[in-house]
């Protein structure tokens, strides 16, 4: 039996033509969980070639990484900025994606990694990779 804890994950099959695994989403403690196969044959693990779980980021951690973004791209306040929000569509050019990762590094205590600093595109990965940063941090 597995375990999992997390603040949310999902879970998707390998590949987006097979028939889907049943996503589970925003997990809070620790909880059973269970998944189903939707299609004729039985659920196998032997079918089952690969199974991805990732752990999003704390809704905490979402919100102070968008209330930096919106610091650092001077948004107005009434500006909507969530997990899902893109960095190009705020207004962000390189530079300011630059800008965005060292104040997230300055607020959070972390040291990003040049190629993943260019990897982000999201609010999202951002809040995700601080987590997996402090995470890595803590077990050092």
């Amino acid at each position: 039996m597995a375990s999992i804890t997390a603040s949310s994950f999902c879970v998707r099959s390998a590949a987006p033509q097979s028939r889907q695994i049943a996503a589970v989403s925003k997990l809070s403690g620790s909880k059973r969980v269970s998944f189903s196969y939707q299609g004729r044959n039985h659920f196998s693990s032997r079918r089952l070639r690969s199974l991805q779980i990732s752990c999003a980021a704390k809704p905490e951690t979402v919100e102070k990484v968008s209330r930096i973004v919106k610091k650092q791209l001077a948004l107005a306040d009434d500006s909507i900025v969530n997990g899902e929000s893109k960095f190009s569509t705020l207004g962000a050019d390189s530079l300011d994606t630059v800008e965005i990762v060292m104040g997230l590094e300055e607020e959070f205590g972390i040291s990003v990694e040049e190629e993943s600093a260019q990897s982000i595109t999201t609010v999202q990965e951002a809040a995700d990779m601080i987590e997996d940063l402090i995470l890595k941090k803590g077990s050092a």
